[in-house]
Order: C-alpha cells, then structure tokens, then sequence
C-alpha cells in the first residue's frame, strides 16, 4: 500500500527549499541586526504548559493541539506556539537572573489540527521573537518596526499596523463584565463556540470571524483602560509616528491567545486583498508569573513562513534562485582523477562547486551546468592537463580563459564576489 505524508503536512523540495532558505537567511540577519540572540526549545513540551499559558478556553487548547500521553503516562504536546516555550525556558534556566531585557528569535515548526487551505498546514513554520524584562512601550514599538525591516528586507512594501490595547488585570475586569451583558443580549445571534465562551471567556468573541456583526457594536475597551494603560498605548503610538509607520486603531483587537496584555498589534499589506495581515502579536505582561513564580513583562510577535511565501509569489517579479559558482566538466579519463581534487579545492575554498557524476558528453554537460545556474564552468580535457591549466568559462557571456592550475582560486575569487 502506497504512504503518503499525512493530510496537513508537506514535503519541501528544490527548488521550493530556496525560498525557505532565503526567508531564514534574512531572519537570521534582521535578528542580528536588531541583537536578537536564536533560542531553540523542544518541539514537544508537558501539555501543562500550553494549558496554563496559552489558556484554557482558546480555540488552540480546545480544538487544535497535538496532545498524546506517552509511555510514562504523562500528558505531551507539539508545541502550537513558541511563547509559552521560550518562557519555560527563561524560566527554567534562571535567564532572569541576567541583565535584562532577553532578546529572542526562533525559526522552527508548530502544529495545529486545523482544516487545511492555501498557506495554512498542521505542521506549519514560524519566525518569532520574544523580548521578556522590560515594559518600555519602546520595545513594543521596536518589535514592529524589526518585523517591518524584515518584510522589506525581502522585497515586500506597503505595510500597515493595526494597533489596540486590551489594558491591564486591574482594568479589563469592568470591560468584561460589560461585553458579557452586551453579548448575553444577542446570545441567539452567536455560534456555538461563542455561546460558551460567553461565560468562561466573552474576550474570544471578539476573535471569532463569524460572529463579527454582533461584535461590530460591542463596548470598545479603550473606554476601560486604566491611566497607566493609557500612557503606555500613548507611547507606543507616538514612537510608530516618530517612525513614520503607519497605523490606524482597531478598538475590537484582541489576538486569538489569552496571554496577551497592553497592546496588541497586527501588520499588514495594503497589497494582498483580503487575506493581508503578515504577522501579529502583542504584550504578555502576565505569562511568566503565570507559568513560573516571577512577575517578568513580556512582548512579542510571530510570523507563518507559509503565508509569507504565498505574499512573496504574488508581489515578486522573479523566482529565488539559488546559484551554483562552478561547475567542473570533464573530458577523459585523466581529467575524472583530477576533477576530484580540484572539487575539494574549490568547496574548501568557499565556492560551491558540482560536477557530472553520469559519465555524459560535453555537450550534456554544459546543459547540466546552465540547469543548476552555474555561474561559470570549468573545463578539464587533456590539452588543459599537458599545460597544466584549467579553461574557465563564463556561463552568462560564453567567454573562456585558459588559467593556471594554482591561480584558479585567486581568479574565481576576484570574479565571485
């Protein structure tokens, strides 16, 4: 019987592996340039965790978590997020006993068990990062700008932040008392999630697309928040106009996890329609105690390198390439016993180098070279053995050049920069 991936999941092969390295390279360099420092966490934590952190009456814990008991008898999850995780591990490792802030970014798989569509799988990716110690509204704001740079970086444009705050413990209680009497009035109006979520969780109303006329004139919380929560959001709004990004109020924001606290963001393009938002996340002022014994403010946000891919399709104008320096041609026997040394030579001096490994003719080969869009080839025959030199060709012009044998790293190294 025939096996196949299982149904959410998929294989990622050349030459769509390019465009996955492409995503990471950048991330690894906007993190750098930002002193984001790589965490790495297991893909499987206690399911405890993702309960007490992500939140019980959330769509994830209810419906979408890969939870097994294993054979010790205890309960496991994939993870369906990296916050939770980062914090056990900032926990468990004492990070906070460091000078703060921490700086985290991470690239690695989620699982959720949701339907399938375009650009959303059940093993899925993400580029995240995590700043916990520090309440600054600046790092907030920093946090969305670094997003932004990096949607540039590769090519993207046009980006819009919508902002809200969900306020504080100390203020969101009356607002939530509130949109429990507004929706209790229109309980008939609310799916089946949302009529249960009224009384454990009226805030994941408002997450809910289909049940979005009914939020539509719901209380709005920024007529709750506290002064402290106040000044915090006013901060963060002016830092965004101080860098000219742009940004409107979105009073009905409130992110699908139940960490969050303060503000809450979503950036998106004005290019992609109606499926626009990139990336998303917010403050967590409350997770670390609330998973650990410490009161460590916490902010973030996440980004699914699916959707990325499918926004870098739609506004590219060409496909990421992933070239090849130099390829090697052979002709005769002599020249397959060189042609391995000379390989070694050129991967070890930093090129990346191929050669046929089918015994094909000339001609064949060069097609083989244009096909892995080798910058230039090398072409090892007798004549360039009894002269102890080596014809390097240039792919893109057609033009060769007889070369010395030793001199041949220096010359591929003023050519390939």
């Amino acid at each position: 019987m025939k096996i196949n991936s299982p149904r959410g999941t998929q294989d990622i092969l050349p030459p769509d592996s390019f465009d996955w390295q492409f995503l990471e390279n950048k991330a690894h360099e906007i993190s750098e340039n930002y002193n984001y420092q790589e965490i790495r966490t297991p893909v499987f934590e206690y399911t405890e965790l993702f309960n007490r952190g992500i939140g019980e009456a959330t769509d994830i814990v209810e419906k979408e978590m890969y939870t097994f008991e294993d054979r010790g008898g205890r309960s496991i999850t994939l993870r369906p997020e990296m916050t939770a995780s980062v914090v056990r591990s900032f926990l468990e490792n004492k990070i906070y006993g460091r000078a703060q802030p921490t700086k985290y970014y991470y690239i690695g798989p989620m699982f959720r068990y949701e339907r399938p569509q375009s650009g959303r799988y059940r093993q899925f990716h993400q580029f995240g990062v995590e700043v916990l110690g520090s309440n600054d509204p600046d790092i907030d704001v920093e946090l969305m700008a670094m997003g932004i740079d990096y949607l540039e970086k590769l090519g993207l444009k046009d980006f819009f932040v919508e902002l809200n705050s969900i306020g504080c413990p100390e203020c969101r209680p009356d607002y939530v008392a509130d949109l429990q009497e507004h929706f209790s009035e229109h309980e008939e109006e609310l799916c089946s999630d949302c009529r249960r979520r009224l009384t454990r969780n009226p805030l994941r109303i408002l997450d809910c697309d289909e049940c979005a006329e009914t939020t539509g004139n719901a209380p709005e919380i920024l007529d709750y928040i506290c002064s402290q929560c106040h000044d915090h959001f006013a901060q963060v709004k002016e830092g965004l106009e101080q860098l000219k990004i742009d940004f409107h109020i979105e009073p009905h924001l409130v992110r699908g996890l139940d960490y969050y606290t303060n503000t809450v963001f979503e950036v998106k393009s004005h290019d992609l329609g109606a499926q626009n938002a990139i990336f998303s996340g917010g403050r967590y002022n409350g997770l670390v105690e609330e998973i650990g014994d410490r009161d460590v403010p916490g902010s973030g946000w996440a980004l699914g390198l699916e959707r990325l891919l499918l926004v870098l399709e739609e506004q590219r104008d060409e496909d990421i390439k992933s070239d090849l320096d130099v390829y090697v041609i052979k002709i005769g026997a002599r020249a397959e016993k060189l042609s391995l040394s000379l390989l070694r030579k050129l991967r070890r001096a930093g090129f990346s180098a191929d050669t046929d490994y089918g015994d094909r003719s000339v001609g064949s080969q060069m097609k083989d070279a244009d096909r892995k869009n080798s910058d230039y080839s090398i072409i090892v025959g007798e004549d360039e053995i009894q002269k102890d030199s080596l014809t390097l060709r240039d792919m893109n012009t057609g033009e060769e050049k007889m070369i010395a044998q030793d001199k041949i790293v220096d010359v591929l190294a003023d050519k390939i920069q």
